[in-house]
């Protein structure tokens, strides 16, 4: 069982890692965040990405698919960007955010991690 400050020092431990967010997708504000890139501003982000999280649920839920969402991955020229809607009772509402420098990271291997962080924590 991990704390919110614990479940971003986990995020940023993983290889590449240069922001991380826990965000409420219901108001857009960031639970906790941590980061290490002058260039990413995590406020920004959180909100952001809230907008990309609630038009995929929306558009999940046109089609009628049934389907949790693993993870959203965007793909830049220098930068992965994970989103990781958090499942379960203890986190609904909530994801995890995680940005990685392409160069450093290992996407694979950061998604699997991510998943288990996301197992450990208790909000």
């Amino acid at each position: 069982m991990s704390t919110l400050d614990q479940t971003l020092n986990d995020m940023m431990a993983i290889d590449g890692s240069v922001g991380a967010a826990v965000v409420d997708y219901g108001s857009g504000m960031a639970l906790g965040m941590l980061g290490s890139s002058s260039g990413l501003d995590l406020q920004v982000a959180a909100a952001g990405n809230t907008e990309v999280v609630r038009a995929k649920m929306r558009t999940m839920e046109q089609l009628g698919l049934k389907s949790d969402i693993e993870d959203i991955l965007i793909t830049l020229t220098d930068q992965y960007h994970i989103i990781r809607p958090i499942r379960g009772r203890k986190g609904t509402g909530l994801f995890l955010y995680l940005a990685l420098d392409r160069t450093r990271a290992n996407l694979a291997l950061a998604r699997h991690k991510l998943k288990g962080i996301e197992e450990d924590l208790e909000i």
